[in-house]
């Protein structure tokens, strides 16, 4: 999931921001999922940094706006005040429920899933969308691998309308 956004950011689809509150939370969970990968994701944590230039709200800038959101998970307030003080238009989270629209429409945010996301990227330019696919596919350790292994994989990792779309254009990728 965070290879086909990274992948879309990339190729100038949209301005991806996050803190370093968002990175230790992302690599904390994802260790205790797969604690084979513990110790290992400051490399791709790295690679996206290096990857998006200007990739950081820091805290200075979100830290004073955290105090007067309210929200279901009070961990999640720094998500919301980051993207404010980046002047986000949406959240792009699998925690939707968390994030409810009545809060975020008061600072002209909302919160969306990674899917719904690639594929409302995928029709403002297919043609754009499905190159850096292509290129996703060709930096994967197996580039031999079909196009329907790379767009199940993509299904599996909780992308299943991005990797239908990719099925229709496997020829192209």
């Amino acid at each position: 999931m965070t290879d086909a956004l990274m992948s879309l950011a990339t190729a100038g689809f949209f301005a991806a921001k996050w803190t370093t509150k968002i990175e230790d939370e992302w690599i904390r969970s994802l260790e205790k999922q797969r604690p084979d990968l513990a110790g290992k994701l400051w490399t791709r944590r790295d690679g996206m940094r290096d990857a998006i230039s200007d990739w950081e709200v820091p805290e200075s800038a979100w830290s004073s706006i955290a105090g007067g959101i309210v929200l279901p998970d009070p961990n999640d307030v720094h998500v919301l005040a980051a993207a404010i003080a980046g002047h986000a238009d949406c959240i792009v989270t699998s925690n939707l429920k968390d994030f409810p629209n009545s809060v975020l429409m008061e600072y002209g945010i909302e919160a969306i899933d990674p899917d719904t996301f690639i594929v409302n990227q995928w029709d403002l330019d297919s043609v754009n969308a499905i190159a850096a696919f292509k290129r996703m596919r060709a930096r994967r350790k197996k580039p031999q691998s079909s196009p329907e292994d790379f767009a199940y994989a993509l299904e599996l990792g909780g992308l299943p309308t991005t990797a239908e779309r990719l099925r229709l254009a496997a020829e192209l990728i």
